[in-house]
């Protein structure tokens, strides 16, 4: 069974960093790409951020690039998010799911980890 359990979240100012972590089990997690996905409030799920299973290609969406930083530790079987420079469109509900190359799980097998951007 695929578990994937995020944390990190929280309350931050606008400017403020917080780093999310999702630890995984039940699957190969060096064979999968992963992503970071969220949810704003009445929006629908939009991904944030890809990894390659080697962890050396990384993408993101244009809004978080440059402000946003996704890594991978494959002998942990942990993906790490860390953001900084937050601004309040930033407020989701954050989850990690598994994916390949232009793809990923639109319902995400987590509870997510909540971060507020707010002053």
């Amino acid at each position: 069974e695929v578990r994937l359990v995020e944390s990190g979240g929280g309350l931050v100012q606008p400017g403020g960093s917080l780093r999310l972590s999702c630890a995984a089990s039940g699957f190969t997690f060096n064979d999968w790409w992963m992503y970071w996905v969220r949810q704003a409030p009445g929006k629908g799920l939009e991904w944030v951020s890809r990894v390659s299973p080697d962890g050396r290609i990384t993408s993101y969406r244009d809004s978080v690039q440059g402000r946003f930083i996704i890594s991978r530790d494959n002998a942990k079987n942990t993906l790490t998010l860390q953001m900084s420079s937050l601004k309040h469109e930033d407020t989701s509900v954050y989850y990690c799911v598994q994916g390949a190359e232009g793809y990923y799980d639109t319902s995400p097998p987590g509870l997510g980890t909540q971060v507020s951007v707010s002053s």
